[in-house]
């Protein structure tokens, strides 16, 4: 068994309806970590008892199948989305291979997936120590090196222009830190930038910056 593609819209619903698990990575070529998901989904697919499960392991080229994106509200690659019966039974975005290692055998295999118990700091505290941790930073999807949605790469290309040092945070990687901040500082959206603890606020916001000559004055405040 191997990581097969999905090549059309009538091909991705006829997989999903399996009872039998059918794990979908939404991919795009540009990412570097949608090809070590591919191959994490790969090694998965060669476990005796995964085969025995009979689930099947596809990649969905998440930019030619758009509309399949939108509708599984797929806004960044790589994401995993596991289906049973036609039905989402549980998703994974980003490049986590523990998350998608759990979560594939606790769906293929009917096992429930380890509880990972923590001390966690109090979030109003957590998010306020990461907006501080630079004078200027940034909470996007991906990194600096990797990008993983157009409006972040944008951002990212425009502070590099500036030759100011920033920070970066991958909102993609803790689910309560994409959501909590979101309300913390009252903005819906990402990427979001920081200077000094401060909201100064979107890519758009940062656009007009640059547009008006006040972005450098803003970022080195």
């Amino acid at each position: 068994m191997s990581v097969t593609n999905v090549d059309s819209a009538e091909n991705f619903h006829n997989l999903i309806r399996s009872h039998t698990l059918t794990a979908i990575h939404f991919s795009a070529d540009w990412s570097d970590q949608c090809g070590h998901v591919t191959e994490i989904l790969n090694e998965l697919s060669k476990l005796p008892e995964i085969q025995a499960s009979g689930a099947k392991f596809c990649v969905c080229d998440a930019e030619e199948l758009s509309a399949i994106s939108l509708n599984y509200k797929v806004d960044s690659v790589p994401t995993v989305i596991l289906f049973k019966n036609g039905s989402q039974v549980d998703r994974v975005d980003g490049a986590d291979a523990a998350q998608i290692t759990s979560k594939v055998k606790a769906h293929s295999l009917g096992k429930a997936a380890p509880a990972i118990s923590t001390p966690q700091q109090p979030l109003e505290e957590r998010l306020k120590a990461l907006i501080n941790k630079h004078n200027v930073m940034v909470f996007m999807k991906g990194n600096r090196e990797t990008p993983r949605c157009g409006f972040s790469r944008t951002l990212i290309q425009i502070l590099n222009g500036t030759g100011v040092e920033y920070g970066t945070f991958d909102i993609l990687t803790d689910e309560e830190v994409r959501q909590g901040l979101k309300e913390y500082s009252d903005w819906p959206t990402y990427p979001q930038l920081y200077v000094k603890g401060e909201l100064i606020g979107g890519l758009d916001i940062i656009k007009e910056l640059q547009a008006s000559g006040e972005l450098d004055a803003t970022l080195k405040a």
